[in-house]
C-alpha cells in the first residue's frame, strides 16, 4: 500500500477523531459512554496507523500529522490536568522547540534569503556609497550619520524606545507569518528587504571605518531579533510551500493547519522580541564599552543555544517515554 492509498483509507476516521477531540475538550457535558467508546476505538486505530506510518512512511508529512493527532488524543483523557503556568512552561520548553525542529529547513532558507539581500546591498554600497540613497528609503538614508554613532542617546527615553522597537519587530513577524498565505511571496520579500537594509548600512559604516562600532550596536539585540524574524519567515515559507505543494491533503486543510502552527510560533517568538527590545532600548544606547556590547551579544547566542539544546533533550525524553 502506498501513502496515497493509506491516507484515503483512513482519512475519514482521523477526521472523526479530530472532531471528537474538539467536542470533548470544549464541551465536557457532552461526554457520554457511547462517545467514550467511539473515542477510544478511534484513538487506538490512529495509534496503529501511526505505528504503520512510522514504519513505512517515516519521512512523509502524514507521519507528523498522526503523531500530533495521537498525542492530542492521549493528552485529552490520559494526561493529568496541569495548571496554566505549567502549560505555558511546557509550551516554551517543549512544544515551541518541537515546532522549530519540524521546520528548521525553512528557518535556514529564510536566513539565506536575508543574507542574499544583505550581501547584494553591501557590495553595491561598498562599490559606490551613493547607492545608499537608491537602496534605502529616503528617511533612513538621510538620517544615517556614521560619525554620530553612539552620540546623542542621553535624551532618549529608553522605556519608550524599547516598547516601540518591540512593537515594530512583532509587526514584522506577523507580516512574515501572514505572508505565507501569498504562497510565501510576501515572506520572501520581507526577508530579502530586511537583509538589504542591514547590508547597505553595514557597507556605509565600513566606508567610514566604523564597522567595529556599527556591529557593536547591532549584534547585542540583533542575534535574538534576527533569530525570531527567521523563525517567523520560516513559518511563512512553510505555509507557502504547503499551499503550493499540498501533498495528500487539500490546500484549505493545509492553510488551516499551517495557520495554527504560525500562531503558535508567533506566540513563541514574542518573548524573544521582548528580550531584544529590552536590550536595544537599554543596553545598546548605554554608555558602556563596545567590548561590553559584544559580550552581551555573545551571552545572547549562548543563551539561545542552551535553550535549544535543553528543549531538544526534553523533547527527546518525552518522545522516548511515549514510545515505551
Amino acid at each position: 500500500m502506498n501513502v496515497k492509498q493509506f491516507v484515503k483509507m483512513h482519512r475519514e476516521e482521523w477526521k472523526q477523531l479530530e472532531e471528537l477531540i474538539t467536542t470533548l475538550s470544549k464541551h465536557r457535558r457532552s461526554i457520554t459512554g457511547d462517545r467514550i467508546t467511539q473515542y477510544h476505538r478511534l484513538y487506538q486505530k490512529a495509534a496503529q496507523n501511526l505505528s504503520y506510518s512510522q514504519t513505512y512512511f517515516p519521512n512523509d508529512e502524514v507521519t507528523q500529522y498522526l503523531n500530533g493527532l495521537v498525542a492530542k488524543s492521549h493528552n485529552l483523557f490520559y494526561k493529568d490536568q496541569v495548571s496554566s503556568l505549567k502549560q505555558i512552561r511546557h509550551f516554551f520548553s517543549v512544544k515551541f522547540i518541537g515546532l522549530l525542529l519540524e521546520q528548521w529547513k525553512f528557518v535556514i532558507f529564510a536566513m539565506i534569503l536575508f543574507l542574499i539581500g544583505a550581501l547584494g546591498s553591501f557590495l553595491s554600497v561598498m562599490n559606490d556609497p551613493l547607492h545608499i540613497y537608491a537602496i534605502l528609503p529616503t528617511e533612513i538614508a538621510k538620517g544615517v550619520d556614521p560619525d554620530q554613532l553612539g552620540k546623542g542617546h542621553e535624551a532618549v527615553d529608553s522605556s519608550l524606545m524599547s516598547a516601540s522597537i518591540m512593537t515594530n519587530n512583532i509587526k514584522v513577524a506577523i507580516f512574515a507569518f501572514a505572508g505565507g498565505i501569498t504562497f510565501g511571496l510576501v515572506t520572501v520579500y520581507l526577508m530579502v528587504y530586511n537583509g538589504i537594509i542591514i547590508g547597505a548600512l553595514a557597507a556605509l559604516f565600513w566606508h567610514h571605518g566604523k564597522s567595529y562600532d556599527f556591529w557593536a550596536y547591532i549584534v547585542p539585540h540583533g542575534m535574538i531579533e534576527l533569530t525570531a524574524i527567521f523563525i517567523a519567515g520560516g513559518a511563512g515559507l512553510l505555509m507557502g510551500y504547503k499551499l503550493f505543494v499540498p501533498g495528500q491533503f487539500s490546500r484549505s486543510y493545509q492553510l488551516k493547519q499551517q495557520a495554527i502552527r504560525s500562531v503558535q510560533l508567533l506566540l513563541g517568538t514574542i518573548p524573544l522580541f521582548v528580550i531584544a527590545g529590552i536590550i536595544e532600548g537599554f543596553i545598546t544606547p548605554a554608555a558602556i564599552s563596545l567590548e561590553a556590547k559584544y559580550i552581551v551579544a555573545f551571552l545572547t547566542v549562548v543563551g539561545l543555544i542552551l535553550y535549544m539544546v535543553i528543549g531538544k533533550l526534553k523533547l527527546a525524553q518525552i518522545i522516548k517515554g511515549f514510545d515505551s
